[in-house]
């Protein structure tokens, strides 16, 4: 019997019987004496099980309601999405400044994590070490940084940036305040009112080079009329003004495509072909061509004309580089 299954079976006869004598759990489990008080001390220390022993009971017991922190029996293993989601986290975490705004939360929480992830059959850091988490072209923001925007979003104060518009290849002060946070292909983004331009824009987090706060209350924006301003078009290129793309798949890049989720509103059918053939709405066309082209001669821009001319040129122009 593993650990995780003493931890269950102590579980459950604690919870049927009420009081349940050390002796009898020894008979039970048939394990050792050491063994059982290092499942009960795990349970306690690990789990957060509030087992107390009622001496005047005769035997141990959980206390009652409303002591100690949250007790939760850990699943005798997680499935792909959530153990991606709890080494995510812990990646995340492990990122971010250990000081300032969330310094204070970081290290218990990973502990947390930590605990959640693993079981004596399975150690966190034996899980640590097997799975790894990759996080390609990430964009790291600067912990001041996030800080500031952090605070000024929970606070509700707007905030002025020095920020670096890639597009432009320019830079300049904005006023914001901060609507929401966005956390999307491994990069930050703030959506946020701008008071020069009196309207909501979407701000890459590592592309603000400097960031206070000011004392003043920001300009509220239900997240309801967010949602309808920046519209879900495609990735972060987004807008009310959604247009769908229509693409076609080989049946080679098929295989791997119907696996893929490009956009949660996307649409999709197979053709008698073996071809695949893929819909998504978007706002603006830079993510999406870089998209459609790492799928190179594989896949065909069916519509509409604007975007397929742009993947053409675009495609063109690479090849006239390697002349």
């Amino acid at each position: 019997m593993g650990q995780t299954e003493r931890i269950y079976r102590i579980d459950h006869l604690i919870h049927e019987r009420k009081v349940v004598p050390f002796d009898d759990l020894l008979r039970e489990l048939e394990v050792s004496r050491a063994t059982l008080k290092r499942d009960i001390m795990y349970m306690r220390d690990r789990l957060n099980a509030p087992i107390v022993h009622d001496r005047e009971r005769g035997g141990y017991c959980f206390a009652a309601a409303g002591v100690g922190r949250q007790y939760e029996l850990p699943g005798l293993w997680f499935n792909d999405r959530e153990v991606l989601a709890l080494l995510t986290m812990h990646r995340m975490l492990e990122d971010l400044d250990t000081g300032g705004l969330l310094g204070p939360h970081i290290q218990p929480l990973m502990a947390r994590l930590k605990a959640l992830m693993g079981t004596a059959n399975n150690p966190a850091d034996e899980i640590m070490k097997r799975v790894r988490v990759i996080a390609a072209q990430n964009r790291p923001v600067a912990p001041n940084c996030f800080e500031v925007v952090g605070s000024a979003l929970v606070s509700r104060r707007r905030i002025e940036i020095g920020y670096f518009t890639r597009s432009r290849n320019a830079r300049g002060v904005r006023e914001l305040s901060p609507q929401r946070l966005v956390y999307y292909r491994n990069a930050w983004y703030l959506d946020a009112w701008c008071h020069a331009s009196n309207a909501l824009k979407v701000f890459a987090l590592d592309a603000i080079e400097r960031a206070q706060l000011i004392d003043r209350r920001a300009h509220d924006v239900s997240l309801a009329e967010v949602d309808r301003q920046l519209g879900s078009g495609y990735g972060i290129y987004r807008g009310r003004r959604l247009t769908w793309a229509t693409l076609r798949f080989s049946a080679d890049a098929a295989r791997w495509v119907r696996a893929e989720v490009w956009h949660p509103k996307q649409q999709s059918h197979e053709l008698d072909d073996g071809r695949y053939e893929l819909r998504v709405p978007y706002g603006a066309t830079p993510e999406l061509e870089m998209d459609i082209l790492r799928h190179g001669e594989h896949v065909e821009v069916v519509g509409p004309e604007s975007l397929r001319r742009t993947v053409a040129e675009r495609l063109a122009r690479a090849q006239a580089a390697y002349r």
